[in-house]
Formats: structure tokens, sequence, C-alpha cells
């Protein structure tokens, strides 16, 4: 049973594509929105500005793990771009190691922007990586977590 005291330590992080799952990864960045701001300054009142919100952006989100053989499944997604765009739901969960879920976020209208694969050189002994990289339009209800 995990302990209520230590909700944040996570090890890796699962995405969910329209119900597929595509794997774990170790790290992941990007979980941002922000929100524009237009001023507005109001005849005779001189004591404040009003802050009017105007847009809601997201960054990119940016996975990232050694190479597993679920590297094809990210490549069978991005391949299939090809017959087509479709911009399919994604769900990222935190998952602590005995598997038990942190958080979950719900991405709408997931397009995958970039993928990176490893530099194979024998002379470097790291481990080989892949970076994923997707754009969403926002964040949804994630079926609760």
């Amino acid at each position: 049973m995990p302990s209520t005291l230590d909700p944040g330590s996570t090890v890796f992080f699962k995405l969910t594509i329209d119900g597929q799952n595509l794997g774990l990864f170790n790290g992941c960045d990007g979980l941002a929105s922000e929100v524009e701001v237009e001023q507005r300054q109001e005849g005779g009142n001189n004591g404040f500005v009003w802050q009017l919100p105007t847009r809601v952006t997201f960054s990119t989100i940016r996975l990232t793990r050694p190479l597993t053989a679920d590297t094809s499944k990210v490549a069978a997604w991005i391949s299939s771009l090809a017959t087509g765009i479709t911009r399919p739901t994604a769900q990222i969960a935190a998952l602590r190691a005995d598997g038990s879920i942190v958080a979950q976020w719900g991405l709408v209208e997931v397009l995958p922007v970039r993928w990176t694969g490893p530099s194979l050189d024998p002379a470097s002994p790291s481990v080989a990586t892949e970076t994923l990289e997707i754009a969403h339009h926002g964040f949804t209800d994630a079926g609760g977590a």
C-alpha cells in the first residue's frame, strides 16, 4: 500500500494515446500552460489597472526514456500521420515504483512534433535514449487519479 506521506516521489511516466499504451518514460517536462493578460486602464480610476485574460497557451511536452521495445509503438504512431492527421486524446500518468498513480493529466488533440532517437556510438558508454515531444490543445479530465 503506498504511503500518503510521500505523494510526489515519482519514478516514471506512462503515456497512453486513445487508450493505446506507448510505454513508460523516466522523464517528463513541459506540463505547463500560460494565460496571456491584456492590461486596460480605466479613465478616472488611478487605483489599479484591469488585468484581462486573452488567450491560453500550452507548452510542448517532452518525454524521455532509455531505448525499449516500446520505441516501435512510438514509431508506429508517428508513421500513422502519413495516412492522415488525427489529433487523439492522451493521458500521462505519474507513477510510483509500485505502479500506483501519483497524478494524471489528460491532453486534448495531441500531435507528435519531434522524436529524437539515440546516438549509437560504440565509444560512448552512455545509455541509448529517445525523446518524444508532443503538442496539445489543452488539458482535460484524465479519468481521475
